[in-house]
């Protein structure tokens, strides 16, 4: 039986947590389309937002301050019961390894078995992740894709971890995944409308604080 079909059937099992760690700067329609379809596909019973203080991945490019980033967060996830956000990461301040955030989430959430949520090209250099052997052990990545996503490349990029830990990670299509932070960011800067692509709060909140008019 399928993993994935498995757990959905299975109703002895702890409960489920998502954590959806990243930038989010800013969040988007694709962070929030791939929050809520893990939060069904895998039955968890919410998803926690984890904006990171200082991704170690995105060191050479220059980051909205935190309080910003945050903000955003609560802005966007405000209406759906089923999102909480944290600013575990950013009252940490340093760098943000997941594996500091996990292990977190495993002391204010004993009971409950977790699920890291991220892209599948993130998943694509794990490998190279703060602790990963000790990461894949602590929780199951949910890696999403865009519908047609070719995971051959996936599967060659991770085929040194062990098969118990390759089990660790599963892949889920997300359709909104076209739409990118890097992108908004731009139309921004070039006056270009963003309308559609982020929450109408999100967007009002950018405009207001003149976020991305000098990147």
């Amino acid at each position: 039986m399928d993993w994935k079909e498995e757990f959905r059937r299975g109703d002895d099992r702890p409960a489920a947590i998502g954590i959806m760690g990243g930038t989010f700067d800013p969040i988007h329609y694709g962070h929030l389309v791939t929050a809520e379809n893990a939060r069904h596909f895998f039955s968890l019973s919410r998803v926690i937002f984890v904006p990171a203080y200082r991704p170690p991945h995105k060191k050479q490019r220059r980051i909205s301050p935190p309080e910003h980033r945050l903000e955003m967060v609560r802005l966007a996830i405000a209406s759906n019961p089923h999102f909480t956000v944290s600013d575990m990461e950013i009252s940490r301040r340093g760098p943000s390894y997941t594996i500091d955030t996990v292990l977190a989430m495993q002391q204010a959430y004993p009971a409950a078995r977790l699920f890291f949520i991220t892209g599948a090209d993130a998943v694509l250099e794990i490998l190279s992740w703060h602790r990963v052997t000790e990461l894949l052990q602590n929780c199951t990545f949910i890696a999403a894709t865009r519908p047609g996503y070719q995971l051959g490349q996936l599967r060659h990029n991770l085929s040194a971890l062990p098969e118990v830990l390759l089990r660790r990670i599963l892949t889920m299509e997300v359709p909104a995944l076209a739409i990118s932070s890097t992108d908004i960011r731009q139309r921004v800067r070039e006056g270009r409308p963003v309308k559609y692509l982020l929450p109408e709060a999100v967007e009002d909140y950018i405009y207001r604080q003149a976020l991305y008019q000098g990147d």
